[in-house]
């Protein structure tokens, strides 16, 4: 950070609050080029020699302190090395959320393996891509997670030695292998020549097309990510944060305890979202923070009232995806001080952060730092989310209040832009990068998200573009899911779209398929179930005759999405996927009314 945008940012801390919070956050961040060979591992070593005896990570049935944690740390990193894991080379993680998940990846990564953190939802194929794309030496999987591994095997093109966590009886286990290894501060041989420039973890998102795909996240971006929200959130040691997000997606599980171990607190990590346990929990664990995304607040919302929901000392809860139309409810109701949201995205380049409290907003950039951190919103076809460009094949602005694209100028910030670390593909890299945007040669990153500015330069989130939709917290690639329903029997052909239901945040999966006289509709709940993610099934089906497509034979699904679901306006049978038992059942005007008014819950 150029020390005279800091000057200016003390100059005005007597300004607004925002000012404070920003000047804080930068003045964390920028100490961590001047240490490249400081990693997150190191952050943890250093507070347990400071406060050794302070939780770290709280669980259900444990508490790490900083002690217990670096010792943990250490062990791990020492088995990675007896196992022979070299400088870039991958080990696989299939865990649930618990204190060894953090330790493993910490301790792995800190002598320069590269942990990818893998979807403990997945099955089969879509689980044996996934390992494919980091192609590991070494899986780590939890005794319970066993079988799922096992759906994968007669996929998979890749080898891989597979450890147990979790059975000490089990043929290769790792729990023994830790135990049996010395947890003293790593020696500086032992370390090697890591630096925060090298990749340190494989995040998969789905992006806006195709499969999954292993984004690239390097020591730097860790360290960035944890000091930056640690700055914001204005995190100290007395903080207690509570995460039941899933520890393998990049809020879950690196910005919410990374925010906190950077600072000395405690995290308290839930083995999954619960409505009913939320509030309680807060309470019980006594914490200060909550991590969310938009989903979760309006399951809260809905669930009847707990006793403990106003019995918090909360002071800020922290996340992305709450909207205007529930944000005053929320934080009315279970009286939260202050809502940090934010938007970003696991591979992205710039961040927005919401630091006023604007409701319904996702951030903004400062004026101070705008030359910095360089966003925009282009305009793009309606139907088909590709850029418009002018007569000079350039792309066009859209003024304030248009809806277009976000996208982030790639480069360092002292030039005026945000690293882009990209995949581990470099074509799928390629994808993400729109070229000449505003001048000849410039880059900047897609997000393949759709938003639009209001007349204070707040950003609004607006839909995804793309053949990609979010739903319960997830990205859903709709060719995953369309390769999973044409494999069944009798299934013709199949597009699948997101559509919007009244109430719930993101879009619900619907399948418009064309089937012949093998298609057995009882059967497909359970052919899915082989092959997708719970959240990845499609909550609608549509019996069409045929599908439309272009003359390139790419499928024409902007008008069915438009179209929805009212089987009062839609010709074709049309079925629900019962979220009682998961089986589809004919949708007709009542069920559809009761699904629209929030009567029927999913």
């Amino acid at each position: 950070m150029n020390a005279g945008v800091i000057d200016q940012l003390k100059d005005i801390a007597r300004a607004p609050s925002a000012s404070k919070i920003w000047l804080k956050a930068i003045e964390l961040t920028a100490r961590i080029e001047t240490l490249p060979g400081r990693l997150f591992a190191d952050v943890v070593e250093d507070w347990a020699q400071r406060q050794p005896d302070r939780a770290a990570l709280v669980t259900e049935n444990a508490i790490v302190d900083y002690r217990a944690l670096a010792a943990r740390i250490n062990r791990y990193a020492r088995w990675a090395r007896g196992a022979g894991v070299a400088k870039g080379e991958a080990v696989g993680l299939i865990m649930p959320n618990g204190a060894d998940y953090v330790a493993a990846w910490l301790g792995i990564s800190r002598i320069g393996g590269v942990v990818a953190l893998i979807n403990t939802r997945l099955v089969g194929q879509s689980l044996a891509h996934c390992i494919d794309v980091a192609r590991p030496r070494h899986i780590v999987v939890a005794h319970d997670l066993a079988d799922t591994l096992t759906t994968a095997m007669p996929h998979l093109a890749s080898t891989a030695t597979i450890w147990t966590h979790g059975d000490e009886r089990a043929e290769r286990s790792i729990d023994a292998a830790l135990a049996a290894l010395d947890d003293g501060a790593l020696t500086a041989d032992e370390c090697g020549d890591v630096c925060i420039d090298d990749r340190a973890l494989l995040i998969y998102t789905s992006g806006t097309t195709g499969l999954p795909k292993a984004a690239s996240i390097s020591h730097r971006r860790i360290l960035n990510w944890g000091f930056w929200f640690a700055g914001l959130t204005g995190a100290t040691p007395q903080d207690r944060l509570y995460d039941c997000l899933p520890l393998f997606h990049s809020v879950g599980g690196i910005v919410a305890p990374c925010s906190m171990l950077a600072a000395g607190g405690s995290v308290m990590v839930a083995e999954k979202f619960s409505a009913s346990n939320f509030w309680h929990d807060t309470v019980r664990f006594d914490c200060t923070l909550v991590q969310y995304i938009g989903e979760l607040c309006r399951y809260l919302l809905k669930a009847p009232p707990s006793e403990y929901e106003n019995r918090h000392r909360l002071r800020l809860a922290c996340g992305n995806g709450l909207r205007g139309d529930i944000w005053q409810e929320f934080q009315s109701r279970f009286a939260i001080p202050r809502i940090l949201e934010f938007y970003a995205a696991t591979e992205g380049n710039f961040s927005l952060f919401n630091v006023e409290g604007r409701v319904g907003a996702i951030g903004r950039i400062p004026p101070l730092l705008a030359h910095r951190f360089p966003a925009a919103i282009v305009k793009v076809d309606a139907d088909g989310g590709a850029p418009l460009r002018n007569a000079d094949g350039l792309c066009v602005a859209c003024a304030r209040g248009e809806v277009g694209e976000a996208v982030g100028r790639i480069g360092v910030a002292d030039e005026g832009g945000g690293r882009f670390e990209g995949y581990t593909d470099a074509g799928e890299t390629e994808k993400k990068i729109l070229r000449d945007v505003f001048a000849r040669g410039d880059a900047w990153f897609r997000t393949g998200d759709l938003m639009q500015l209001d007349d204070k330069g707040f950003f609004h989130f607006v839909d995804r573009i793309g053949d990609t939709f979010r739903w319960k917290g997830e990205n859903v690639a709709t060719s995953e899911v369309n390769d999973a329903v044409r494999d069944f029997p009798g299934v013709v052909d199949a597009t699948t779209y997101g559509v919007g239901i009244p109430g719930t945040d993101g879009r619900a999966g619907m399948s418009a398929i064309v089937v012949n006289e093998g298609f057995d509709l009882a059967g497909l709940a359970g052919h899915l179930a082989s092959r997708l993610p719970d959240y990845a099934h499609p909550l609608f089906i549509r019996m069409s005759g045929e599908l439309d497509a272009t003359e390139t034979f790419k499928q024409k699904k902007g008008a069915l999405a438009r179209e929805g679901f009212d089987p009062g306006a839609i010709g074709d049978p049309l079925f629900f996927r019962d979220p009682s038992d998961g089986a589809y059942r004919r949708l007709d005007i009542g069920l559809y009314t009761d699904i629209v008014r929030g009567v029927v819950q999913f």
